[in-house]
């Protein structure tokens, strides 16, 4: 599991993420703005105060908490096998 080490807010809810295996990128949330608990984005101001949780998650309030895993694989492109091996489905013959 990855953790996010820093985090910089870019506008239109884009944050620059660096995380703590080296990886850097910008991850665009703006298509939760509005949805469930991300009614609290509305206000920019909300979004703004974007914080480092203590298992390197990110953090909003105590309300939102969005997993670094999750961003991990939104800033890298890669597919979730990609990143942890033990979801490769491989066939087991009897």
């Amino acid at each position: 599991m990855v953790k996010i080490t820093k985090v910089s807010v870019k506008g239109n809810y884009r944050l620059e993420v660096a995380f703590d295996d080296g990886v850097r990128g910008v991850v665009d949330l703006s298509d939760l703005v509005g949805k469930g608990v991300f009614t609290l984005w509305r206000d920019p101001h909300v979004f703004e105060q974007v914080q480092i949780g203590s298992f390197g998650e990110l953090v909003w309030l105590d309300k939102i908490d969005l997993c670094p895993d999750s961003l991990y694989l939104k800033v890298t492109g890669k597919k979730p096998e990609e990143v942890f091996p033990s979801l490769r489905c491989e066939p087991i013959y009897a």
